[in-house]
């Protein structure tokens, strides 16, 4: 009993590194005006920056074919090390090539995604990395996230390992990868932020990582206690609870986007407004149609936490925020009553295993139905720069106590 014991001990001091998720976006089609031209993706070379959380010894990259239509053939994928999150430029001694299975290349099938092989690639902390690919012929349909807040470089030709890409066109939007892991010690993992445009950051800075989950992600790395948690951010802009807008449905993309992380041990949820918003948007519906449509989401998020608790996850309600006088849904009172039931729910005990309240830090004290003006980006909608930092300082870092 004793040399069992002895052993036992012996092996959770050794336990082998994990993989966790430190970067995701979630996967949608791009809307035609997001989508890249496909003469730009014929014998194209794209360049994109990534901003990771969690850094690791070891990385791995998922390239994304999830809604492509027909089989998508990378010619060849590769890592290094960005200049700046602003220019195309790598430092070229950091360029390694990525294998899957031992090649070079890989033929990804119609709605799925390949992850590339682990390669002893140290990365920091908070750190950037490029990721370059070249393809032969463009996607049928392509997978992406349009709300990258970030800037992809594609040129024609074959020039993965090129120093810079001076002749590039650029867009802000990311193509055809959807996550990056990293290998840690023993007792990392990850948080998934399942949302709507507040969390994919809309109103944030252009290739300045300052969303609320960058934030939360900042504070996680200044405290040792926390330094092996990672964040994925599965934000889709204009996102619903319960009908597809831009991407699938919360319900319909739980499975890819939340369960499907490397390393995912909590999530906090913080959707809603897209379905609260929607009665107002093209004339006022009446206070029955409204009461149902709180039943409905309330349901919605009872189903995510069961599904969730069913693979032993822990979830966190996010409240809505105010958005009294957005142009976009004009919202009225019965709006506003809408979302302080749902708010009420997310809040009462025996629902979400702990609560997130960023309408409390969000809201104008002097008109709690409207965003504080100083965290207001302009639309009444989406928060500004400093209010996403404010709700990034507002997620308690005891939630995920180890």
């Amino acid at each position: 009993m004793i040399l069992a014991g002895a052993g036992a001990h012996c092996d959770a001091q050794q336990r082998p590194p994990v993989w966790v998720a430190s970067w995701g976006a979630s996967q949608q089609i791009p809307e035609p005006q997001n989508a890249m031209a496909a003469d730009d993706l014929r014998n194209a070379t794209v360049r994109q920056i990534f901003h990771l959380s969690v850094g690791g010894q070891a990385l791995r990259v998922h390239v994304s074919n999830a809604f492509g239509t027909e089989a998508l053939h990378f010619n060849s994928v590769h890592i290094a090390r960005p200049i700046s999150p602003s220019t195309s430029a790598i430092d070229p001694a950091t360029d390694r090539a990525l294998t899957f299975a031992g090649s070079s290349d890989v033929t990804v099938p119609p709605g799925t995604e390949y992850v590339s092989d682990a390669l002893d690639y140290p990365v920091a902390p908070l750190s950037d990395l490029a990721v370059t690919f070249h393809i032969d012929e463009p996607p049928a349909t392509q997978t992406g996230h349009p709300g990258s807040r970030a800037t992809s470089y594609f040129a024609h030709g074959d020039s993965v390992a090129a120093s810079d890409l001076p002749d590039a066109k650029h867009v802000d939007h990311w193509y055809q990868v959807s996550g990056i892991d990293v290998l840690t010690p023993s007792g990392a993992a990850t948080i998934v932020a399942l949302g709507d445009s507040i969390t994919d950051g809309h109103g944030a800075i252009t290739n300045g990582n300052d969303r609320w989950t960058d934030v939360l992600a900042q504070r996680l790395q200044a405290s040792p206690n926390t330094r092996n948690i990672g964040v994925s951010n599965q934000g889709i802009g204009g996102n619903h609870l319960l009908t597809d807008g831009l991407g699938p449905n919360a319900l319909a993309r739980f499975d890819r986007d939340v369960l499907a992380p490397a390393g995912v041990r909590w999530m906090i949820l913080f959707e809603g407004v897209n379905d609260l918003g929607g009665p107002a948007r093209g004339g006022e519906v009446t206070p029955s149609e409204h009461a149902a449509l709180v039943r409905r989401i309330l349901s919605a998020y009872q189903q995510i936490i069961l599904r969730a608790h069913a693979h032993g996850l822990r979830v966190f309600g996010a409240t809505i925020t105010p958005y009294a006088g957005a142009d976009y849904y004009h919202p009225g009172p019965l709006n506003e009553v809408d979302r302080q039931a749902v708010n009420t729910w997310i809040r009462a005990a025996g629902h979400f295993d702990a609560v997130v309240d960023f309408d409390n830090v969000m809201r104008d004290p002097q008109h709690p139905d409207r965003l504080l003006p100083a965290f207001d980006c302009g639309d009444h909608l989406h928060p500004s720069p400093a209010g996403y930092r404010a709700m990034g300082e507002a997620v308690q870092l005891s939630l995920f106590a180890q």
